[in-house]
């Protein structure tokens, strides 16, 4: 995953809405109506919503019928968690660091 691509993702997690739109998607695709009856904001707002998810790569709409539905796209999602995985020998490490300095202290 490249940095353009992995600052879209984080931005589009950066919003609690969207956050709650892709565990919503994670149960079941969704069309704009179905995810706009479970906030507290209108159809346009869900609609930008899912259009920054769709540009981050984390959904994508097709129809189906008459309906256009929202679907989840995980795998973006493992690019963020490989990006963060780094960092968590480093916050492993300043932890063990950290015990060692308590242990020494008593």
């Amino acid at each position: 995953m490249n940095d353009d691509q992995l600052d879209l993702v984080f931005g589009a997690l950066a919003d609690r809405t969207r956050r709650a739109i892709l565990a919503r998607l994670a149960e079941q695709d969704a069309n704009v109506g179905d995810l706009t009856a479970l906030f507290t904001m209108s159809q346009p707002a869900i609609s930008k919503h899912l259009k920054v998810l769709e540009q981050a790569g984390l959904v994508s709409r097709n129809r189906q019928g008459t309906m256009r539905l929202s679907h989840l796209e995980a795998e973006p999602l493992k690019g963020a968690t490989a990006w963060m995985a780094d960092y968590r020998a480093y916050w492993s490490e300043s932890f063990d660091r950290l015990d060692a300095l308590l242990d020494e202290l008593d």
